[in-house]
């Protein structure tokens, strides 16, 4: 997959490095943040737990640089990005939020809302799925996240039937790994840069970048 520089609108030609079963959560954070979104926050990392998935967000790693472009790896790299919204959260964050949500969505990352009850979703998200915050939710969020796995498979499985297709191939082959983290899809990848004839491209070429993960 091609992705953009958000800073100059240039193709970036370096590859990001893969963090599988990793999510990247998208809210308020320090300071002044609601009571219940810490709740929430904390129901999500029992929940990652148990599917040995990594909960981060924008602040997890500091690189000193542009705090944009830093987001954007962040999101290309992690196969998973979550929205938490809440009624107090400021609307400059929610912007954020929902900025951030486009992105993962344009990198065809698996992407899920999830609100306090009273929390309000935008109309262009009228008609997306969400989660509430309430006595159902780990219920509702592990079944989410089976389903995650159950979408992996399916990414597999459209790889293997692709033929003389290996970009598109490759691409799925990855958003395989970043939900399972197998690394026989490596493997995998690698025989169909072979038998493609990719691995002789330039190393920073768009075909050797999908290789990479």
């Amino acid at each position: 997959m091609i992705i953009y520089n958000p800073l100059d609108g240039i193709c970036l030609q370096q590859s990001i490095k893969s963090q599988p079963k990793h999510l990247f959560l998208m809210t308020r954070l320090a300071p002044k943040v609601p009571s219940m979104v810490r709740r929430i926050r904390k129901s999500i990392s029992s929940c990652c737990n148990h599917y040995d998935y990594k909960v981060i967000d924008a602040q997890t790693h500091v690189t000193g640089r542009d705090y944009l472009l830093k987001i954007w790896k962040m999101i290309a790299a992690a196969p998973l990005s979550v929205g938490v919204l809440h009624e107090d959260i400021p609307d400059t964050t929610k912007a954020n939020i929902f900025y951030e949500l486009g992105v993962a969505q344009a990198m065809g990352k698996e992407t899920l809302v999830i609100k306090s009850p009273r929390a309000e979703m935008p109309s262009d998200f009228a008609r997306s799925e969400h989660i509430s915050f309430d006595e159902n939710f780990e219920k509702n969020f592990h079944s989410y996240l089976d389903s995650i796995h159950v979408q992996a498979n399916y990414y597999e499985t459209v790889a293997d039937q692709l033929d003389k297709n290996p970009i598109l191939a490759l691409d799925y082959l990855k958003r395989a790994y970043l939900i399972k983290g197998d690394i026989s899809l490596k493997k995998k990848a690698s025989i169909v840069a072979q038998d493609a004839g990719i691995e002789g491209r330039a190393g920073n070429s768009i075909e050797n970048l999908a290789t990479e993960f």
